[in-house]
């Protein structure tokens, strides 16, 4: 894989929940498809941070669980995860690596400021690291 495919209107999602949760981290779920080298996101599912730190995320399990069950239904998957790095940089942190564990999962991290977002990274956890992917609309 070396492309992920995520449109606009999905790209404007993640940016307004981060900007919701800011201060906080935002976080949620990837449900797309595979074809090739190239993963196109379909949907997003944002879901609650249950975190007890402002610059840690953690997926909630019962929204995890019904998003599985719902990507199930609509014969897709869940590729990955996205969350925001306010003030922070766009890069996986010491948590995140900590928390990889799931080969060819995707991980989009937004950085924001508190008047933009910044930037936007993806990566893609394989054979112990992260390496990053183009994103294309």
């Amino acid at each position: 894989m070396r492309t992920l495919l995520l449109d606009s209107a999905l790209r404007l999602q993640i940016e307004r929940e981060a900007r919701t949760a800011y201060p906080r981290e935002c976080c949620g779920l990837m449900e797309g498809v595979r074809d090739g080298d190239t993963l196109r996101v379909v949907a997003l599912h944002g879901t609650r941070n249950v975190a007890v730190d402002a610059n840690e995320f953690e997926i909630d399990g019962e929204d995890h669980f019904r998003i599985l069950r719902a990507a199930r239904e609509n014969a897709t998957h869940i590729v990955g995860c996205y969350h925001s790095h306010p003030e922070g940089i766009v890069a996986p942190s010491a948590r995140d690596r900590a928390g990889a564990n799931e080969e060819d999962f995707v991980w989009l991290i937004a950085s924001l400021t508190a008047s933009a977002v910044a930037e936007w990274r993806v990566f893609v956890w394989r054979a112990g690291k992260f390496e990053a992917l183009a994103i294309e609309s």
